[in-house]
């Protein structure tokens, strides 16, 4: 039995829509277009084919798949969605340069403020140690504690 309204592809090919077409649920009529430039880059039978083979709960995704790269051969004949992948691949690999890049930023200021701290710390080691021998000192030479924290 066949549709009472083709779709694009058997609209395309010239031929009656079976009430079971493959190509009907992903090339409405309403798209001729979109038949057309998948039928330039893989042909009718390719397409038929492909799309019996996956399971049904695949097949939508797998027709815009096909569009999309179809869309893109026909825009750029010569790469395609090579282009864009490549491309993708690219600014990929630059974030990921820019994040190791960051990282290490972040981890030679983590060291500097470490250091700095234990440069701090040593000082005021080195200054609390000062005063407790100044005051040990003074202590033993009999120094009044509040004319020394006068002078």
């Amino acid at each position: 039995m066949a549709n009472p309204t083709r779709c694009a592809g058997c609209k395309f090919l010239r031929r009656k829509c079976a009430q079971d077409c493959v190509l009907a649920p992903y090339f409405p009529s309403s798209n001729p277009e979109r038949f057309a430039c998948v039928h330039k880059i893989f042909g009718a039978g390719n397409i038929t084919k492909m799309l019996q083979q996956l399971p049904v709960h695949v097949r939508e995704a797998a027709a815009d798949c096909m569009f999309y790269e179809a869309s893109i051969r026909v825009e750029d004949p010569t790469y395609g969605c090579v282009k864009i992948i490549s491309q993708l691949q690219q600014d990929l690999f630059q974030a990921q340069s820019e994040m190791a890049k960051t990282k290490a930023q972040i981890a030679f200021y983590n060291a500097q403020q470490q250091l700095n701290q234990q440069q701090q710390n040593m000082v005021d080691g080195v200054d609390d140690n000062y005063q407790q021998d100044l005051h040990s000192e003074s202590s033993r030479l009999g120094l009044d504690d509040h004319f020394y924290s006068l002078g």
